[in-house]
């Protein structure tokens, strides 16, 4: 088991199942050839770190939301690897919504509105952590800076600070 945030978790890839949740988010297979990549291209092209630490929160919320690349849409009509809903897709782009399906396209909107979370939560006094990014990406950004997200949020942005922490471990090592 590794500790982080001061709770046990599952190692990656492992299949351990805590109270009804899975602890790991995504197989081995699918999004650790890709942080591994991706990892190596941010430390060769000489990104800042905060560069690296979006693309590590916005790797883990795919890691979470849809890490085998679905096409159907979700329980209440999420599209893409980010799972968007049609109004925050409308928030950051006039393309049509289908677009959502293409990675590219996907990427740029989750920029858009991981900078929109970081700035409003900015405004409201709320340090911009990765955990703080996928409490309002999941639970409402309304709703986080008011502190009043579900158990289900607090769980799932607990997940994805615990890979994008991974993630950014995993690119600091290659530097060194």
């Amino acid at each position: 088991m590794w500790e982080k945030f001061g709770r046990r978790i599952a190692r990656p890839g492992s299949g351990r199942v805590r109270r009804g949740v899975k602890t790991t988010t995504a197989p081995k297979s699918v999004c650790a050839p890709l942080l591994v990549s991706v990892g190596l291209a941010l430390i060769l092209m000489g990104l800042p770190a905060f560069a690296s630490e979006r693309w590590a929160t916005l790797e883990a919320i795919h890691c979470v939301e849809n890490p085998r690349d679905l096409t159907r849409p979700g329980r209440y009509g999420e599209l893409g690897a980010y799972q968007f809903r049609e109004r925050t897709w409308r928030m950051h782009t006039g393309a049509a919504f289908a677009l959502a399906l293409d990675r590219r396209v996907s990427d740029a909107v989750a920029v858009k509105h991981y900078e929109f979370l970081k700035r409003e939560l900015g405004r409201a006094g709320i340090a911009a952590t990765p955990y703080s990014i996928a409490l309002a990406w999941n639970g409402g950004l309304s709703a986080a800076v008011r502190g009043r997200t579900p158990a289900a949020a607090r769980d799932y942005a607990e997940r994805v600070a615990n890979l994008a922490g991974s993630f950014d471990h995993g690119s600091e090592a290659g530097e060194r």
